[in-house]
């Protein structure tokens, strides 16, 4: 991929790009992780004159970390299955809020635009591992097809049009809100269920609702998704109820409103909001602690 050369000495410095292409294809960030390193292990393992022969290194571990999502894709459909509930994408922080310029972890290296909001990551887990990579390559990272091909070992034309049949999934499931509009829906959810107002919570929730939970099994949720506005304001409620101590902070999740709840002053819920005409159609609440990790104890990492 890409013609500009670029020096052996430089390629740690793809890494940014890597893990962006890495997180959108996979939306995990420790499998991201694991696949540029294994990118960069083979890049290593080359002899020096290979090396020396590749025009753009960059380029070579952008090819390389995409078929080794392309594999990871494949095998995790068979572990998704396996795993306890509803398996939701690892939720973003905003950097620009708890960013102490290390810039070690794999979140930290993150563009937070919208091919990263939940509502998009979700929608990209319900395409082929082809359709996927296709897609997010082309349409997100501007990748020219007969690229994209050299990835899949598939013709440009195959690849073009599964990264058609991907861009119908998104166009389907896709209501774009500003992020503004949001804010003010999320605001309101976080008052309400504070002030447990299952009245109000029910004007906030489409009446069609979906509320999905990923605690992997190790916290206690609902395994099941939680359908239909008066039945999620219940169940939200409840939780007020069981939990007294809970604190809720309005954060950007994956670069859009969210919510982040604390108790005891360690993260224990960061949850994600998709809106439609002022009412909240979608909510996904990652409470797996091993998705929760770059969230640190206080709301943010």
């Amino acid at each position: 991929m890409g013609t500009a050369g670029t020096g052996t000495g430089e390629t740690a410095g793809e890494r940014r790009q890597l893990i962006n292409v890495a997180y959108r294809l996979l939306g995990s960030l420790a499998e991201s992780e694991d696949a540029v390193q294994e990118a960069y292990a083979r890049w290593y393992a080359l002899p020096r004159s290979r090396q020396d022969e590749i025009v753009s290194p960059g380029a070579w571990l952008t090819t390389v970390t995409s078929r080794i999502c392309l594999d990871v894709l494949g095998s995790a459909r068979a572990r998704r299955e396996r795993y306890v509930g509803a398996w939701l994408p690892d939720p973003l922080p905003d950097h620009a809020e708890w960013d102490h310029g290390h810039g070690t972890d794999p979140a930290d290296q993150m563009v937070l635009d919208e091919s990263v909001t939940m509502a998009f990551l979700v929608v990209l887990e319900s395409m082929t591992p082809a359709e996927r990579v296709a897609f997010v390559l082309h349409d997100v990272f501007r990748y020219p097809f007969a690229e994209i091909a050299d990835v899949l070992g598939r013709t440009p034309a195959a690849c073009k049009q599964l990264a058609a049949s991907a861009r119908r999934r998104v166009r389907v499931a896709r209501t774009p809100v500003t992020a503004a509009g949001q804010a003010d829906a999320v605001r309101q959810v976080k008052e309400a269920w504070e002030t447990k107002d299952i009245a109000a919570l029910v004007e906030l929730l489409d009446p069609a609702a979906v509320m999905t939970s990923d605690d992997g099994g190790m916290v206690g949720t609902a395994l099941r998704p939680v359908e239909g506005g008066a039945r999620i304001a219940q169940y939200m409620v409840a939780i007020a109820d069981k939990d007294p101590g809970l604190e809720l902070l309005e954060r950007s999740v994956n670069g859009m409103p969210g919510l982040v709840a604390r108790h005891a002053g360690a993260v224990v819920t960061v949850a994600s909001f998709d809106v439609a005409d002022g009412r909240v159609t979608r909510i996904w609440a990652v409470r797996n602690p091993e998705k929760l990790r770059p969230w640190g104890r206080d709301g943010s990492a």
